[in-house]
Protein backbone atom coordinates (compact mmCIF):
# COMPACT_ATOMS: atom_id res chain seq x y z
CA UNK A 1 0.00 0.00 0.00
CA UNK A 2 2.70 2.53 1.37
CA UNK A 3 5.11 1.36 -1.83
CA UNK A 4 2.03 2.37 -4.42
CA UNK A 5 1.61 5.64 -2.89
CA UNK A 6 5.00 6.37 -2.79
CA UNK A 7 4.76 6.03 -6.35
CA UNK A 8 2.29 8.11 -7.24
CA UNK A 9 2.11 10.59 -10.75
CA UNK A 10 6.18 9.74 -10.85
CA UNK A 11 7.64 8.47 -14.22
CA UNK A 12 7.75 5.17 -12.85
CA UNK A 13 4.04 4.37 -13.45
CA UNK A 14 4.28 5.88 -17.28
CA UNK A 15 2.35 8.91 -18.21
CA UNK A 16 1.71 11.07 -21.49
CA UNK A 17 3.60 14.04 -22.64
CA UNK A 18 2.22 16.73 -23.86
CA UNK A 19 3.78 20.04 -26.14
CA UNK A 20 2.76 23.42 -26.20
CA UNK A 21 1.57 24.53 -29.26
CA UNK A 22 2.00 28.20 -27.81
CA UNK A 23 5.17 27.99 -25.88
CA UNK A 24 6.99 24.38 -27.05
CA UNK A 25 7.66 23.12 -23.65
CA UNK A 26 7.01 20.19 -23.07
CA UNK A 27 4.39 18.94 -20.13
CA UNK A 28 4.45 15.43 -18.64
CA UNK A 29 1.57 13.99 -16.95
CA UNK A 30 2.28 10.77 -14.89
CA UNK A 31 -0.29 7.69 -14.14
CA UNK A 32 -1.43 7.91 -10.41
CA UNK A 33 -1.56 5.01 -8.09
CA UNK A 34 -5.53 4.84 -8.33
CA UNK A 35 -5.78 2.99 -4.77
CA UNK A 36 -8.72 4.27 -2.77
CA UNK A 37 -6.43 5.63 0.70
CA UNK A 38 -4.55 8.06 -1.64
CA UNK A 39 -4.36 11.13 -0.02
CA UNK A 40 -4.00 13.65 -2.85
CA UNK A 41 -6.43 16.11 -3.32
CA UNK A 42 -9.43 14.50 -4.81
CA UNK A 43 -9.99 16.50 -7.86
CA UNK A 44 -11.28 14.70 -11.19
CA UNK A 45 -7.99 13.65 -12.26
CA UNK A 46 -6.38 12.51 -9.04
CA UNK A 47 -7.03 9.15 -7.67
CA UNK A 48 -10.00 10.04 -5.95
CA UNK A 49 -11.67 11.91 -8.27
CA UNK A 50 -12.99 9.58 -10.26
CA UNK A 51 -14.74 7.91 -6.96
CA UNK A 52 -15.97 11.66 -5.53
CA UNK A 53 -17.64 12.43 -8.92
CA UNK A 54 -19.29 8.51 -9.09
CA UNK A 55 -20.27 8.85 -5.12
CA UNK A 56 -21.91 12.07 -6.18
CA UNK A 57 -23.57 11.13 -9.11
CA UNK A 58 -25.34 8.29 -6.96
CA UNK A 59 -26.42 10.56 -4.67
CA UNK A 60 -28.01 13.02 -6.73
CA UNK A 61 -29.90 10.58 -8.43
CA UNK A 62 -31.50 10.14 -4.98
CA UNK A 63 -32.30 13.60 -3.78
CA UNK A 64 -35.87 15.14 -4.67
CA UNK A 65 -36.35 18.67 -4.72
CA UNK A 66 -37.82 20.32 -2.01
CA UNK A 67 -36.75 18.04 0.70
CA UNK A 68 -34.83 18.40 3.61
CA UNK A 69 -31.62 16.49 3.76
CA UNK A 70 -29.80 15.88 7.26
CA UNK A 71 -26.57 14.65 7.90
CA UNK A 72 -26.86 11.95 11.28
CA UNK A 73 -23.21 11.04 12.45
CA UNK A 74 -23.42 8.28 14.82
CA UNK A 75 -19.40 7.31 17.05
CA UNK A 76 -18.72 4.49 18.71
CA UNK A 77 -17.09 5.36 22.44
CA UNK A 78 -13.11 5.34 22.26
CA UNK A 79 -12.98 1.97 23.62
CA UNK A 80 -14.41 0.09 20.65
CA UNK A 81 -12.82 2.37 18.50
CA UNK A 82 -9.81 0.76 19.69
CA UNK A 83 -11.22 -2.84 19.76
CA UNK A 84 -12.66 -2.50 15.96
CA UNK A 85 -8.98 -2.01 14.96
CA UNK A 86 -8.27 -6.05 15.69
CA UNK A 87 -12.09 -6.29 14.40
CA UNK A 88 -12.84 -4.49 11.43
CA UNK A 89 -15.53 -6.38 9.99
CA UNK A 90 -17.43 -7.26 13.12
CA UNK A 91 -17.45 -3.57 14.31
CA UNK A 92 -18.16 -1.93 11.34
CA UNK A 93 -21.61 -3.98 10.82
CA UNK A 94 -21.84 -3.22 14.49
CA UNK A 95 -21.82 0.62 13.92
CA UNK A 96 -23.80 0.65 10.95
CA UNK A 97 -26.61 -1.65 11.93
CA UNK A 98 -27.14 -0.53 15.25
CA UNK A 99 -27.26 3.47 14.20
CA UNK A 100 -29.40 2.52 11.29
CA UNK A 101 -32.22 0.61 13.06
CA UNK A 102 -32.10 2.79 16.09
CA UNK A 103 -32.50 5.81 13.36
CA UNK A 104 -35.18 3.87 11.48
CA UNK A 105 -37.64 2.99 14.14
CA UNK A 106 -36.97 6.61 15.64
CA UNK A 107 -38.08 8.18 12.28
CA UNK A 108 -41.26 5.68 12.17
CA UNK A 109 -42.64 6.07 15.98
CA UNK A 110 -41.90 9.93 16.00
CA UNK A 111 -42.90 11.22 11.81
CA UNK A 112 -44.57 8.09 10.20
CA UNK A 113 -42.94 7.76 7.13
CA UNK A 114 -40.83 5.13 5.15
CA UNK A 115 -36.85 6.38 5.90
CA UNK A 116 -34.13 5.50 3.74
CA UNK A 117 -29.93 6.45 4.22
CA UNK A 118 -26.95 6.38 2.45
CA UNK A 119 -23.99 6.02 5.25
CA UNK A 120 -20.13 6.76 4.92
CA UNK A 121 -18.03 4.56 7.11
CA UNK A 122 -14.65 7.11 9.07
CA UNK A 123 -12.44 5.39 10.95
CA UNK A 124 -10.56 8.31 12.38
CA UNK A 125 -10.30 11.68 13.73
CA UNK A 126 -8.40 15.42 12.90
CA UNK A 127 -5.79 14.00 14.87
CA UNK A 128 -5.72 10.34 12.50
CA UNK A 129 -6.96 8.90 15.83
CA UNK A 130 -8.93 5.77 16.23
CA UNK A 131 -12.32 7.42 16.43
CA UNK A 132 -15.04 5.07 14.31
CA UNK A 133 -18.23 6.69 12.98
CA UNK A 134 -20.63 6.60 10.62
CA UNK A 135 -21.93 9.79 8.45
CA UNK A 136 -25.73 9.62 7.17
CA UNK A 137 -27.43 11.27 4.24
CA UNK A 138 -30.96 11.15 5.98
CA UNK A 139 -34.04 12.83 3.97
CA UNK A 140 -36.29 14.30 6.58
CA UNK A 141 -39.44 13.88 4.73
CA UNK A 142 -40.75 10.50 2.47
CA UNK A 143 -43.95 8.30 1.75
CA UNK A 144 -46.35 8.16 4.99
CA UNK A 145 -46.35 4.54 6.46
CA UNK A 146 -50.23 4.95 7.77
CA UNK A 147 -51.41 8.30 5.48
CA UNK A 148 -50.33 7.18 2.21
CA UNK A 149 -49.48 10.59 1.83
CA UNK A 150 -46.03 12.61 1.93
CA UNK A 151 -44.64 13.03 5.28
CA UNK A 152 -42.42 15.55 6.12
CA UNK A 153 -40.43 15.34 9.65
CA UNK A 154 -42.02 18.24 12.01
CA UNK A 155 -40.92 18.95 15.88
CA UNK A 156 -44.00 17.75 18.36
CA UNK A 157 -45.41 20.52 20.17
CA UNK A 158 -43.61 22.46 23.16
CA UNK A 159 -40.20 21.60 21.40
CA UNK A 160 -37.47 23.75 22.07
CA UNK A 161 -36.42 23.49 18.10
CA UNK A 162 -36.17 27.13 16.80
CA UNK A 163 -34.04 26.97 13.80
CA UNK A 164 -37.07 25.09 11.93
CA UNK A 165 -34.78 21.74 11.25
CA UNK A 166 -36.22 18.68 13.45
CA UNK A 167 -35.31 14.64 12.46
CA UNK A 168 -35.93 12.94 15.33
CA UNK A 169 -35.76 13.42 19.23
CA UNK A 170 -31.89 13.58 19.62
CA UNK A 171 -31.95 11.71 23.65
CA UNK A 172 -34.21 8.71 23.41
CA UNK A 173 -31.98 8.04 19.45
CA UNK A 174 -28.86 7.76 21.46
CA UNK A 175 -30.18 5.20 24.38
CA UNK A 176 -31.83 3.50 21.31
CA UNK A 177 -27.86 3.60 19.51
CA UNK A 178 -26.22 2.62 22.84
CA UNK A 179 -28.91 -0.65 23.49
CA UNK A 180 -28.85 -1.92 20.23
CA UNK A 181 -24.91 -1.33 19.53
CA UNK A 182 -24.39 -3.07 23.26
CA UNK A 183 -26.89 -5.67 22.71
CA UNK A 184 -24.97 -6.66 19.40
CA UNK A 185 -21.54 -6.72 20.86
CA UNK A 186 -22.43 -9.11 23.43
CA UNK A 187 -23.81 -11.46 21.13
CA UNK A 188 -20.70 -11.18 19.08
CA UNK A 189 -18.51 -12.21 22.33
CA UNK A 190 -20.88 -15.21 22.95
CA UNK A 191 -20.66 -16.27 19.15
CA UNK A 192 -16.82 -16.53 19.54
CA UNK A 193 -16.58 -14.26 16.70
CA UNK A 194 -14.57 -11.10 18.86
CA UNK A 195 -10.80 -11.05 18.86
CA UNK A 196 -9.61 -10.20 22.26
CA UNK A 197 -6.17 -9.57 21.29
CA UNK A 198 -3.45 -7.70 22.91
CA UNK A 199 -4.68 -4.38 25.88
CA UNK A 200 -8.41 -6.64 24.82
CA UNK A 201 -6.96 -10.06 26.21
CA UNK A 202 -8.82 -9.26 30.04
CA UNK A 203 -11.94 -9.15 28.54
CA UNK A 204 -11.66 -12.85 27.99
CA UNK A 205 -12.69 -13.14 31.66
CA UNK A 206 -16.49 -13.07 32.54
CA UNK A 207 -15.90 -10.85 34.95
CA UNK A 208 -13.76 -8.69 33.35
CA UNK A 209 -16.31 -8.51 30.28
CA UNK A 210 -18.75 -7.64 32.07
CA UNK A 211 -17.47 -4.70 33.83
CA UNK A 212 -16.78 -3.35 30.55
CA UNK A 213 -20.13 -3.41 29.23
CA UNK A 214 -21.10 -1.84 32.84
CA UNK A 215 -18.82 1.25 31.89
CA UNK A 216 -20.09 1.17 27.80
CA UNK A 217 -23.81 0.97 29.32
CA UNK A 218 -22.85 4.06 31.66
CA UNK A 219 -21.59 6.52 28.88
CA UNK A 220 -23.64 8.90 26.93
CA UNK A 221 -23.18 7.64 22.99
CA UNK A 222 -23.03 9.86 20.63
CA UNK A 223 -25.63 10.59 17.93
CA UNK A 224 -25.68 13.87 16.14
CA UNK A 225 -28.19 15.50 13.92
CA UNK A 226 -27.04 18.13 11.44
CA UNK A 227 -29.31 20.32 9.54
CA UNK A 228 -28.28 21.65 6.11
CA UNK A 229 -25.55 24.49 6.53
CA UNK A 230 -28.33 27.12 5.62
CA UNK A 231 -31.91 27.37 5.64
CA UNK A 232 -31.26 28.59 1.80
CA UNK A 233 -29.28 25.40 1.04
CA UNK A 234 -30.71 23.13 -1.78
CA UNK A 235 -30.92 19.51 -1.84
CA UNK A 236 -27.55 19.65 -4.18
CA UNK A 237 -25.73 21.76 -2.14
CA UNK A 238 -25.81 19.99 0.41
CA UNK A 239 -25.23 16.54 -1.31
CA UNK A 240 -21.91 18.48 -3.15
CA UNK A 241 -20.46 19.66 0.17
CA UNK A 242 -21.38 15.77 1.73
CA UNK A 243 -19.08 14.89 -1.11
CA UNK A 244 -16.43 16.72 -0.57
CA UNK A 245 -15.99 16.21 3.06
CA UNK A 246 -16.53 12.10 3.54
CA UNK A 247 -14.61 10.74 0.14
CA UNK A 248 -11.32 10.33 0.32
CA UNK A 249 -8.97 9.05 2.82
CA UNK A 250 -7.82 10.54 6.63
CA UNK A 251 -6.02 13.15 5.23
CA UNK A 252 -5.35 14.96 2.16
CA UNK A 253 -2.29 16.96 1.33
CA UNK A 254 -3.82 20.11 1.95
CA UNK A 255 -3.71 19.93 5.51
CA UNK A 256 -0.15 19.23 5.41
CA UNK A 257 2.09 21.86 6.29
CA UNK A 258 5.67 20.80 6.64
CA UNK A 259 7.42 17.64 6.29
CA UNK A 260 10.82 16.06 6.20
CA UNK A 261 12.38 12.59 7.05
CA UNK A 262 11.60 13.51 11.19
CA UNK A 263 8.53 15.17 11.61
CA UNK A 264 5.56 16.02 9.89
CA UNK A 265 3.41 19.01 10.99
CA UNK A 266 -0.29 19.29 9.70
CA UNK A 267 -3.72 20.87 10.65
CA UNK A 268 -6.43 19.52 12.83
CA UNK A 269 -9.72 21.14 14.19
CA UNK A 270 -9.10 21.30 18.40
CA UNK A 271 -11.44 20.75 21.32
CA UNK A 272 -14.07 17.77 21.96
CA UNK A 273 -17.51 19.54 21.22
CA UNK A 274 -19.40 17.62 19.26
CA UNK A 275 -20.00 18.42 15.51
CA UNK A 276 -16.25 19.36 15.74
CA UNK A 277 -14.24 22.92 16.74
CA UNK A 278 -13.88 25.25 14.02
CA UNK A 279 -10.54 26.61 15.02
CA UNK A 280 -7.32 24.49 13.88
CA UNK A 281 -4.07 23.74 15.16
CA UNK A 282 -0.82 22.94 14.40
CA UNK A 283 -0.02 19.14 15.13
CA UNK A 284 3.14 18.00 14.63
CA UNK A 285 4.79 14.27 15.59
CA UNK A 286 7.56 12.01 14.50
CA UNK A 287 7.17 11.05 10.48
CA UNK A 288 7.10 7.41 12.12
CA UNK A 289 4.01 7.82 14.55
CA UNK A 290 2.47 9.71 11.71
CA UNK A 291 2.88 6.91 9.24
CA UNK A 292 1.76 4.45 11.75
CA UNK A 293 -1.11 6.62 12.63
CA UNK A 294 -2.21 6.95 8.72
CA UNK A 295 -1.92 3.10 8.51
CA UNK A 296 -4.31 2.47 11.24
CA UNK A 297 -6.85 3.64 8.80
CA UNK A 298 -6.16 1.48 5.92
CA UNK A 299 -9.35 -0.93 5.23
CA UNK A 300 -9.20 -3.78 3.55
CA UNK A 301 -11.11 -4.39 0.13
CA UNK A 302 -13.31 -6.26 1.23
CA UNK A 303 -14.94 -4.21 3.70
CA UNK A 304 -17.63 -1.86 2.48
CA UNK A 305 -17.30 1.75 3.40
CA UNK A 306 -20.52 3.26 2.21
CA UNK A 307 -23.84 1.97 2.59
CA UNK A 308 -27.42 2.17 1.09
CA UNK A 309 -30.31 1.43 3.51
CA UNK A 310 -34.49 1.47 3.91
CA UNK A 311 -35.76 2.77 0.94
CA UNK A 312 -32.33 3.35 -0.76
CA UNK A 313 -31.65 -0.16 0.13
CA UNK A 314 -30.83 -2.05 -3.82
CA UNK A 315 -33.45 -3.86 -3.84
CA UNK A 316 -36.02 -1.31 -3.01
CA UNK A 317 -34.44 1.76 -4.54
CA UNK A 318 -36.68 2.00 -7.77
CA UNK A 319 -39.84 1.07 -6.12
CA UNK A 320 -39.40 3.86 -3.39
CA UNK A 321 -38.12 6.81 -5.43
CA UNK A 322 -40.93 6.25 -7.57
CA UNK A 323 -43.77 6.12 -4.89
CA UNK A 324 -41.73 9.33 -3.00
CA UNK A 325 -41.93 11.02 -6.22
CA UNK A 326 -46.03 10.23 -6.94
CA UNK A 327 -46.28 11.27 -3.35
CA UNK A 328 -44.46 14.59 -4.14
CA UNK A 329 -46.58 15.11 -6.99
CA UNK A 330 -49.95 15.64 -5.02
CA UNK A 331 -48.20 18.22 -2.77
CA UNK A 332 -48.91 21.90 -4.57
CA UNK A 333 -46.58 23.58 -5.86
CA UNK A 334 -43.90 21.02 -6.12
CA UNK A 335 -41.43 20.98 -8.83
CA UNK A 336 -39.18 18.24 -9.70
CA UNK A 337 -35.66 20.02 -10.83
CA UNK A 338 -33.08 17.65 -12.51
CA UNK A 339 -29.70 18.67 -11.49
CA UNK A 340 -27.47 19.04 -15.18
CA UNK A 341 -25.64 16.52 -16.74
CA UNK A 342 -22.53 17.89 -16.35
CA UNK A 343 -23.17 18.95 -12.34
CA UNK A 344 -20.80 16.47 -10.71
CA UNK A 345 -17.41 16.99 -13.36
CA UNK A 346 -18.46 21.41 -12.50
CA UNK A 347 -18.65 20.49 -9.34
CA UNK A 348 -15.41 18.97 -8.61
CA UNK A 349 -13.38 19.87 -11.85
CA UNK A 350 -11.02 22.68 -9.95
CA UNK A 351 -8.35 23.35 -13.41
CA UNK A 352 -8.67 21.64 -17.31
CA UNK A 353 -7.43 18.10 -17.27
CA UNK A 354 -4.53 19.01 -20.07
CA UNK A 355 -3.11 22.35 -19.74
CA UNK A 356 0.69 23.37 -20.28
CA UNK A 357 2.31 23.54 -16.74
CA UNK A 358 4.91 26.47 -17.82
CA UNK A 359 2.08 29.00 -19.40
CA UNK A 360 -1.29 27.45 -18.62
CA UNK A 361 -2.58 26.79 -22.36
CA UNK A 362 -4.71 24.13 -23.25
CA UNK A 363 -3.54 24.35 -26.92
CA UNK A 364 -0.84 21.25 -26.47
CA UNK A 365 -0.53 17.79 -28.56
CA UNK A 366 0.24 14.59 -26.75
CA UNK A 367 3.72 13.61 -27.95
CA UNK A 368 4.45 10.34 -26.23
CA UNK A 369 2.35 7.88 -24.16
CA UNK A 370 3.84 5.33 -21.97
CA UNK A 371 1.25 2.99 -20.42
CA UNK A 372 1.08 2.04 -16.96
CA UNK A 373 2.98 -1.21 -15.94
CA UNK A 374 1.33 -3.60 -13.54
CA UNK A 375 2.38 -3.71 -9.70
CA UNK A 376 3.88 -7.22 -10.28
CA UNK A 377 6.13 -5.69 -12.89
CA UNK A 378 7.19 -2.76 -10.56
CA UNK A 379 7.41 -4.21 -7.08
CA UNK A 380 10.03 -6.86 -8.56
CA UNK A 381 12.99 -7.07 -6.13
CA UNK A 382 15.25 -6.65 -9.15
CA UNK A 383 13.67 -3.79 -10.95
CA UNK A 384 14.87 -0.58 -10.98
CA UNK A 385 12.25 0.64 -10.50
CA UNK A 386 11.44 -0.58 -6.89
CA UNK A 387 11.36 1.49 -4.12
CA UNK A 388 14.37 0.72 -2.38
CA UNK A 389 13.05 0.32 1.14
CA UNK A 390 10.42 -1.84 0.03
CA UNK A 391 12.88 -4.44 -1.91
CA UNK A 392 14.96 -4.17 1.33
CA UNK A 393 11.66 -5.29 3.61
CA UNK A 394 10.99 -7.69 1.10
CA UNK A 395 14.31 -9.61 1.15
CA UNK A 396 14.30 -9.52 5.16
CA UNK A 397 10.91 -10.62 5.18
CA UNK A 398 12.38 -13.26 2.91
CA UNK A 399 15.21 -13.77 4.92
CA UNK A 400 13.54 -14.34 8.36
CA UNK A 401 11.22 -16.94 6.78
CA UNK A 402 13.98 -19.26 5.39
CA UNK A 403 15.95 -18.79 8.33
CA UNK A 404 12.97 -20.03 10.52
CA UNK A 405 12.55 -23.08 8.21
CA UNK A 406 15.82 -24.28 7.30
CA UNK A 407 18.14 -22.49 9.84
CA UNK A 408 20.83 -19.28 9.80
CA UNK A 409 22.81 -18.64 6.47
CA UNK A 410 20.36 -20.71 4.34
CA UNK A 411 19.10 -17.49 2.38
CA UNK A 412 22.26 -16.07 1.90
CA UNK A 413 23.32 -19.41 0.56
CA UNK A 414 20.32 -20.18 -1.57
CA UNK A 415 20.36 -16.83 -2.92
CA UNK A 416 24.29 -16.89 -4.03
CA UNK A 417 23.18 -20.64 -5.62
CA UNK A 418 20.62 -19.60 -7.69
CA UNK A 419 22.45 -16.65 -9.01
CA UNK A 420 25.32 -18.50 -9.87
CA UNK A 421 23.30 -21.25 -11.75
CA UNK A 422 21.57 -18.33 -13.34
CA UNK A 423 24.65 -17.06 -14.76
CA UNK A 424 25.78 -20.33 -15.73
CA UNK A 425 22.58 -20.86 -17.66
CA UNK A 426 23.13 -17.69 -19.53
CA UNK A 427 26.40 -18.10 -20.43
CA UNK A 428 25.83 -21.44 -22.31
CA UNK A 429 22.70 -20.27 -23.87
CA UNK A 430 24.90 -17.19 -25.19
CA UNK A 431 27.40 -19.83 -26.34
CA UNK A 432 25.03 -21.88 -28.24
CA UNK A 433 23.52 -19.18 -29.81
CA UNK A 434 27.04 -18.22 -31.16
CA UNK A 435 27.62 -21.49 -32.32
CA UNK A 436 27.93 -21.06 -36.45
CA UNK A 437 24.57 -23.31 -37.47
CA UNK A 438 25.38 -23.69 -41.35
CA UNK A 439 24.76 -26.96 -41.57
CA UNK A 440 25.20 -27.80 -37.93
CA UNK A 441 23.43 -30.74 -36.76
CA UNK A 442 24.65 -31.75 -33.47
CA UNK A 443 26.51 -35.20 -31.59
CA UNK A 444 22.58 -35.87 -31.40
CA UNK A 445 21.42 -35.05 -35.27
CA UNK A 446 19.11 -32.06 -34.15
CA UNK A 447 18.54 -30.33 -37.63
CA UNK A 448 19.74 -26.49 -37.72
CA UNK A 449 15.91 -25.70 -38.31
CA UNK A 450 15.37 -26.95 -34.82
CA UNK A 451 18.04 -24.98 -33.09
CA UNK A 452 17.19 -21.66 -34.35
CA UNK A 453 13.70 -22.23 -33.41
CA UNK A 454 14.78 -23.50 -29.98
CA UNK A 455 16.83 -20.16 -29.73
Amino acid sequence: MLAKLSLCRTHVLGGRKFRCADCAEITSLYNSCGDRHCPRVAVVNSCSGGKRVDFHDKATKLILSGVTYYQVVFTLPSELSELALANRYEMADLLVDSAWKSLSRRIKAEQDYDPAAMTILHTWNQKLEAHWHVHMLVPGAGPGLSTRQWTEATAPTGSRNSDGFYLVDADPLREAYREQAIGKLRRLRSAGKLKLVGKFEYLRSNENWDAFVKNLESKKWVAYIQPPPSVTSSACQVVRYLTRYLTGGPISDRRIVAADADEVTFMARDGKRVGGEREQVPVTMSSSEFVGRWCLHIQPDQLTKTRYLGGWSNNRRGAYQDRCREQLEAVEGWRLEEPSADSSKEAFAQSPDQVCEHCGSDRIELIQDTPKPSWAEIFRREDDRCPEWYADRQRESHRRLWTASYGTDFYDWYVETQVESAEEIERERIAMVQLPLAGFTGDLGYPQSYLVDSF
